[in-house]
């Protein structure tokens, strides 16, 4: 594998790590074949330069170009890594399913999480990339988008954190509002039910927000 080039000097490479939320026992979620092959070259990079630190925009721009260069020979390996995993994944997912009674429909009246401002920035621009790129994959629209913030300063990127923080206000007075709920019917145990239900459904959509916005800010 061809070794990719780090900076010394350069920001700290952070990986996010997302702590373990509502069920412990949820098998953990599938990877690609790209996604081990990022994950080979973090760990490669620590075991020869555990004291360098890495520029994560350069990091994850390199690891994309390697990955297009690759021929499908040197891709297999990381092919047959995903396909191993989605067994495991399937497998544990089919002994957890039954347990858990399938996945909870969420509650339409529910508040549902306010976007963060780069999904604001994103939701503006992503029809525009489209529009002038005909045919562009998703993996390459996200690309662009997380480059797109990146290279935005702090006063660029503030009407969008802006209006996120905006939303976020409204957001939590509506889950006040919907967790009041029940709370006259004499019994504490409709408004209990209402604080865990939004409680769930706000680990869920930030999850999903997290992943969402992981694809297109890393890849």
């Amino acid at each position: 594998m061809e070794r990719l080039p780090w900076k010394k000097g350069s920001k700290p490479f952070i990986i996010r790590i997302r702590m373990a939320k509502g069920d412990p026992k949820k098998p953990k979620g599938k990877m690609s074949a790209y996604a081990f092959f990022v994950q080979t070259c973090r760990e490669e990079h620590k075991k020869k330069n555990p004291e360098v630190p890495v520029n994560f925009a350069e990091f994850s721009k390199k690891c994309s170009e390697r990955w297009k260069t690759m021929s499908g020979k040197e891709k297999s390996k990381f092919d047959e890594m995903a396909k191993a995993d989605k067994v495991r994944y399937d497998r544990e997912m089919k002994d957890y399913g039954p347990a858990k009674g399938g996945k909870k429909k969420k509650d339409p009246n529910a508040p549902k999480r306010p976007p963060s401002g780069f999904f604001l920035f994103c939701s503006e621009f992503r029809p525009k990339i489209k529009s002038t790129n005909p045919g562009i994959s998703i993996g390459d629209v996200a690309k662009k988008l997380g480059e797109m913030w990146n290279n935005l300063s702090d006063s660029e990127k503030q009407p969008y954190n802006n209006k996120a923080a905006k939303l976020k206000e409204k957001y939590e007075k509506d889950v006040a509002d919907y967790k009041s709920k029940g709370k006259f019917d004499g019994a504490k145990g409709p408004a209990k039910v209402a604080r865990k239900k939004v409680e769930e459904e706000d680990e869920e959509d930030e999850e999903e927000e997290e992943e969402e916005e992981e694809e297109e800010e890393d890849e």
